[in-house]
């Protein structure tokens, strides 16, 4: 799934921010819907996370995925991210894969990705977010998106942006012929 993280490192990460917020694998597992056996076996890294396992339980920790997978960086006025360098996650039973644009701030209020979804593919189904105040904002580069919030369900071509609250569980779907690719911000209340 990760690229640019061990699996061990990643376990490491999930029971150092579990254990900072005084949480025990039960009260993880709920949480974040991810059985407490499973959330053991990541933590030891005996798992690799999908995407949507890790998002799960990083929405139950209140870090973004990209804080949940890797260093956080020190702010500064000027980042450069070298495409070769990007954080990297792909999930290896869609080919759903994320790339992040943006550094990793603690408590950072905006991240900034590039998806692509291969065609006949989608993100899986994405939680709801129980930070209050999440927005996302997509522009498709590539193909067409079909974005499910909740039972309703939109179809984005090549150039078409929305915004939308992630409140709700939603889903990415590539709906045309070839990779789809879009860009995606979410925004993050500061608190």
């Amino acid at each position: 799934m990760v690229e640019h993280a061990v699996k061990e490192e990643l376990g490491k990460r999930i029971q150092e921010l579990r254990r900072e917020q005084e949480l025990t694998l039960e009260a993880l597992a709920d949480r974040s819907g991810v059985s407490r056996a499973m959330l053991s076996k990541i933590e030891r890294g005996e798992k690799n996370p999908t995407v949507a396992v890790a998002l799960k339980i990083a929405k139950a920790l209140a870090v973004s995925l990209f804080e949940l997978l890797g260093e956080v960086e020190e702010r500064r006025s000027l980042v450069i991210i070298p495409e070769n360098k990007r954080m990297v996650v792909k999930d290896p039973e869609t080919g759903f894969e994320r790339q992040l644009l943006s550094p990793t701030f603690e408590g950072g209020g905006v991240e900034f990705m590039r998806h692509l979804i291969p065609q006949g593919s989608s993100s899986g189904n994405l939680p709801a977010s129980r930070q209050k105040g999440l927005e996302k904002y997509i522009v498709v580069e590539k193909g067409k998106l079909r974005v499910v919030i909740g039972a309703d369900e939109y179809l984005l071509d090549e150039g078409d942006a929305m915004y939308y609250k992630a409140d709700v569980m939603h889903r990415y779907e590539n709906a045309g012929k070839g990779a789809c690719s879009y860009y995606i911000v979410v925004s993050r209340a500061r608190g």
